[in-house]
């Protein structure tokens, strides 16, 4: 079990900014974007100094992929296989170091942020 402060992009402004321009992510903190409705997400690099773990969770918490992102600043496109409700982004290689795979639960609560784990 992991658990995580996040700052939530819920709004079509605050997802287009992410988490750009940032130099640094504390290893507890990360950004939820809610994606209503649940969508096919797509996400880039740009002006993202902070390499990332994009975590893409199914509307049951479920979490459908990880992808791993150290190529900062690209414009290369990432996206979920399949319709997504949240992307949690995280430090890069904190899934893998915390044990977090496709398949385990995330569990959100309002005022505490999200936890991730199986």
């Amino acid at each position: 079990m992991a658990d995580f402060k996040v700052e939530l992009a819920d709004t079509p402004e605050k997802m287009s900014r992410g988490l750009m321009y940032r130099t640094t992510l504390p290893m507890d903190q990360g950004m939820l974007f809610v994606m209503a409705p649940p969508r096919i997400a797509t996400f880039w690099m740009h002006n993202t100094f902070v390499p990332l773990d994009m975590i893409f969770i199914r509307l049951n918490g479920e979490i459908e992929s990880i992808v791993t992102r150290e190529d900062t600043l690209s414009q290369e496109r990432t996206r979920s296989q399949k319709p997504v409700a949240y992307v949690l982004e995280i430090n890069a290689g904190q899934s893998a170091a915390l044990g977090i795979k496709p398949g385990h639960f995330i569990r959100l609560q309002s005022g505490r942020g999200a936890g991730g784990g199986s």
